[in-house]
């Protein structure tokens, strides 16, 4: 009797070795889940095995990993939450085992062309939030017990881990996707002048609510802006994203920098309450000859000419947009002689922390000199160390071609 207790002891051990196996950290997510789909079928001595993860907005289940039921998978398989065998699960968030199948209790025309006569399904948990269903079935009637539950919640919570994974993964590649469509992949070219710009996320999914733009407009002036919306990550991208269309169509209906910032303010205050951001919008004349600059809380650029001081702009600063308490703006109009540099920058290049923002602004003004635009920038990023910044960072350089000689 004691050896029949020790073998059903190691056999227990066994099987939560091998869904806890460390090696399964080292594949790919989609590879894990399939993996471990393999080794429950194997355990547990059943002929299908499936995920189905929670899409919160639709309130559905959606066939994610299947071993036996891939058919679900290539279908796109979904099932509303408290509707079938799996939504009942996901709906009361507990384990289901029935011993006989029944059209009434599974829905999935997979499982019924399969055959599958007996199911066991639990809940897959995120803390303490549902993000899916596991179950297993056979072909042949089968009673499930205790320890058949303790096993398959054992690979749901594991497979949990993966699946956050997956869409974490999903997740960043939608956010870097959003930004590169937000950033222009390239400046246009503008008679008179030469640009160049960069961008460094400070934050691990590789975006955030630092923004610049360089368009054409009908009228023949060039429009300039850089921007930092409040916060990081995805939630301030999708912010500057807003932002930035809405200031282009703004830029369409006014001549007047001061003028667009007011009616991107109103947008904010309205559609993106909570929200704050900074913007510098810039016009540069047809002839190039001047810059007119309205500056939304942002820290002033930096001009710089041949045989001059490099240093920041004297402009009025007006509040930020979204603050609530509506002010006038102010466009402040500038020469731009040949061969001039204006460099626009977020707070993220100069900030440091336990260091003066003054100490950060001298090492810019050090950093810059006249020349190409590109070499600028290259200069600038060298100089300010902002390969890993703590804060996003957006420059843009624009030089006003040198007179001919």
């Amino acid at each position: 009797m004691i050896e029949a207790d020790d073998s059903g002891a190691d056999e227990r051990l066994r099987r939560i070795e091998a869904v806890t196996d460390s090696a399964l950290s080292r594949l790919d997510v989609e590879d894990l889940l399939d993996e471990l789909l393999a080794r429950v079928c194997g355990l547990l001595g059943v002929d299908t095995a499936a995920i189905l993860l929670l899409d919160k907005h639709a309130q559905q289940l959606v066939s994610t990993a299947t071993k036996g039921l891939e058919e679900e998978v290539r279908q796109g398989f979904r099932i509303g939450v408290g509707r079938g065998f799996a939504g009942r699960i996901a709906r009361d968030k507990r384990p289901v085992a029935l011993e006989r199948v029944t059209p009434a209790e599974v829905v999935s025309p997979v499982l019924h062309d399969k055959g599958v006569r007996s199911m066991l399904g639990v809940p897959m948990f995120a803390g303490s939030d549902l993000v899916g269903v596991l179950h297993v079935g056979t072909l042949t009637p089968r009673r499930f017990g205790a320890d058949d539950i303790q096993l398959l919640q054992l690979v749901a919570d594991r497979a949990s881990l993966a699946s956050q994974a997956r869409l974490g993964n999903i997740d960043r590649t939608a956010a870097l996707a959003l930004q590169r469509s937000l950033l222009p992949a390239r400046l246009p070219e503008a008679a008179g002048v030469d640009m160049a710009a960069r961008y460094v996320p400070g934050h691990h999914t590789g975006v955030g609510g630092d923004w610049y733009d360089v368009f054409s407009l009908p009228s023949g002036w060039l429009g300039i802006v850089v921007g930092d919306v409040s916060g990081h990550g995805l939630p301030a991208a999708v912010v500057m994203g807003r932002l930035r269309s809405a200031l282009r169509a703004y830029a369409l209906e006014c001549d007047d920098p001061a003028d667009a910032l007011s009616r991107l303010d109103r947008k904010i205050q309205h559609f993106e309450a909570g929200k704050l951001a900074t913007v510098l919008y810039a016009l540069v004349s047809p002839d190039r000859t001047q810059l007119r600059i309205s500056l939304a809380g942002h820290l002033p650029p930096m001009m710089a000419q041949p045989r001059r001081r490099v240093g920041a702009m004297s402009l009025p600063i007006d509040l930020p947009l979204g603050t609530g308490r509506p002010k006038p703006r102010r466009s402040t109009v500038v020469d731009f002689p040949p061969g001039a540099l204006l460099v626009c920058y977020t707070d993220g290049l100069i900030e440091r922390r336990d260091e003066l923002i003054d100490v950060g602004l001298e090492r810019l003004r050090s950093a810059v000199r006249t020349g190409p635009a590109e070499t600028v920038c290259a200069s600038v990023m060298a100089a300010l160390c902002v390969e890993q910044p703590l804060d996003d960072v957006a420059l843009l350089a624009l030089r006003r071609q040198p007179a001919s000689r």
